[in-house]
C-alpha cells in the first residue's frame, strides 16, 4: 500500500541535503520485526529479529518505491546447517560485502559472516569489551548496528551507552574507538562516503517517538571525540509515519532506504522511507 507523504514531514528536514522522496507500507502476515537492510544492486536483503533473512525484489521508478516483493526467506543457520538457537538468533545489523552478508547480534553480542542463504561461514574478530553481555545495559541493548568501509573495517556500537553513560562509543575492527554524545539509542550506522556515516537514533517512550538521522564525519573527530550534525528529525507528535526505525541501507550514491521494526504488534507498521542525501 502506497502512502502519501505529509508536507509536515519535509518541514522537519534541518539540512537541505537530506530529502524524503517516498514512503511505503509493507503489508505481510508472515514478515515482522525487520531490523536491518542491505542491498547488492539487485536484491534487497531484510533481516528479522527472529533470525530470518529475507530476499526482496525491489524497484524504484522516478524516485518512488514501486514494489517490494518477497522472493524467499531463510532461517539463519550454523556451519552444520542447523538453525541458530533462540538465544543466538537475535539478528540486528546487516552488511552486504563481496557476495556475502555480515550480521551483528544482540543477546550474544558478535559479528558473523554468512552466505546469501543464511549459512554461517565464520565469526569476525571484535573488540573484547563488546563480547561480554554484562557490559551492556541489558541483553537487548547490544550490537544493533553494523556498517563497513575499507578504511575503518566493520563499525558497530552498543545500542545504548555502557552502564547508562551519556557518551556513545563507536568501535571499529581496526582498533579505533570514537566517542559521540548520545541523543538517543543507536539503531543503525551506514557509510555514505569514505569518512561520513549516517547515524540512525531512536528516542522511544510510551507516548512519543523521535527518530533522528545525523551525519558523523570521522575525519573531523579530534582525539577520537566526534560531533554529529543533525540532518532530519521525525517526531510522532507531528508526523504520521514515525515508527520504530531500525534498518538503513545505501542504494546508490545518493539514495537510501530506511525500514521500521513493527515489533510484531497490531499497533505498529512496517514502513519503508526512501530519501536522498546530496553534498
Amino acid at each position: 500500500m502506497k502512502l502519501i507523504l505529509l508536507i509536515s514531514v519535509l518541514l522537519y528536514t534541518l539540512n537541505a541535503k537530506l530529502t524524503i522522496l517516498d514512503t511505503y507500507e509493507f503489508q505481510s502476515n508472515d514478515i515482522h520485526e525487520l531490523s536491518a537492510l542491505a542491498y547488492d544492486g539487485k536484491v534487497l536483503y531484510g533481516l528479522s529479529d527472529y533470525g530470518v533473512l529475507h530476499h526482496f525484489d525491489f524497484k524504484i521508478e522516478n524516485n518512488k518505491i514501486k514494489m517490494i516483493k518477497l522472493i524467499k526467506s531463510y532461517d539463519l543457520k550454523n556451519k552444520n546447517s542447523v538453525r541458530l538457537k533462540k538465544k543466538k538468533r537475535d539478528a540486528e545489523g546487516l552488511v552486504y560485502l563481496n557476495n556475502k552478508l555480515y550480521i551483528s547480534f544482540e543477546q550474544k553480542p558478535r559479528i558473523e559472516k554468512y552466505s546469501l542463504n543464511g549459512i554461517k561461514i565464520k565469526k569476525i574478530k571484535i573488540p573484547k569489551v563488546l563480547k561480554d553481555i554484562d557490559n551492556y545495559k541489558s541483553k537487548n541493548k547490544a550490537l544493533e548496528s553494523l556498517t563497513y568501509s575499507d578504511k575503518y573495517g566493520f563499525i558497530t556500537a552498543p545500542e545504548e551507552p555502557f552502564l547508562g553513560k551519556k557518551i556513545h562509543k563507536i568501535y571499529t575492527t581496526k582498533n579505533k574507538v570514537f566517542s559521540v554524545k548520545a541523543s538517543g539509542l543507536i539503531t543503525e550506522l551506514e557509510f555514505f562516503d569514505k569518512n561520513n556515516i549516517l547515524v540512525l537514533e531512536r528516542d522511544w517512550t510510551k507516548f512519543r517517538r523521535v527518530i533522528t538521522l545525523s551525519k558523523l564525519n570521522l575525519k573531523n573527530c579530534k582525539q577520537d571525540i566526534c560531533s554529529m550534525e543533525k540532518l532530519l528529525v521525525l517526531d510522532s507528535d507531528k508526523d504520521k509515519f514515525v515508527d520504530n526505525y531500525e534498518g538503513l541501507t545505501k542504494l546508490t550514491n545518493n539514495l537510501f532506504l530506511m525500514v521500521s521494526d513493527d515489533n510484531d504488534s497490531v499497533w505498529q507498521k512496517t514502513y519503508f522511507i526512501l530519501f536522498s542525501l546530496t553534498d
